[in-house]
């Protein structure tokens, strides 16, 4: 590969993450906020993805559950891409759209956030995790991208939508795990306030 090439794939991601950064800081500060205030009073986040936003949501639950850049108790996150006994028995006895669905309506209570990643937006299953979560009294935070697909249409004005401005799988994925780093800074600074060592 190319020197020119992969200097291209390093501007297009710089480039990208600063346009990103003036649409999506509002909606991300809106997470947060839904996030701490789900967190402060006893509830957790859920989250679920496909391929590496199954890895994205691991990572997320792992900063929480451990930390992030600061020693804290643990916070309250489940990455449902995780136990392979349910993923596998429930997408053979139903089906690998109901994987999701079927934890979130386990595990989901009132009060609760799902953390939803799909980079289109239309991944089923993450759709009916959705679908579950909102018949829970449950808020959403989705990642998206190429215009939010059947996710965006799936909100209320109550939950969060954070849609990446890109077509580009890859470019996508790189904005939601900077994403999911601003989530853990904004969650840590609103429960425990600003870190004196920044």
């Amino acid at each position: 590969m190319n020197k020119q090439r992969i200097l291209a794939h390093f501007q297009e991601s710089a480039n990208l993450k600063l346009q990103a950064g003036a649409a999506l800081a509002q909606p991300i500060g809106l997470a947060v906020e839904l996030m701490f205030n789900a967190l402060s009073n006893g509830n957790k986040i859920l989250a679920c993805g496909n391929g590496g936003s199954a890895a994205d949501c691991q990572h997320f639950a792992a900063e929480l559950v451990g930390r992030f850049e600061r020693e804290r108790l643990p916070l309250a996150a489940i990455a449902l891409t995780t136990d392979t006994s349910i993923l596998t028995a429930v997408g053979n006895d139903y089906s690998y759209q109901e994987i999701f669905s079927k934890q979130v309506q386990a595990f989901g209570q009132p009060g609760d956030v799902l953390l939803a990643l799909s980079t289109s937006g239309n991944s089923p299953n993450v759709v009916a995790a959705i679908d579950a979560a909102l018949e829970r009294d449950m808020r959403i935070v989705a990642l998206t991208g190429k215009g939010g697909g059947a996710i965006g249409k799936r909100l209320t004005d109550a939950d969060v939508h954070i849609c990446v401005p890109h077509d580009r799988t890859a470019r996508i994925q790189e904005v939601h795990l900077l994403t999911i780093h601003c989530l853990c800074d904004g969650i840590d600074v609103a429960l425990f306030g600003e870190d004196t060592n920044d």
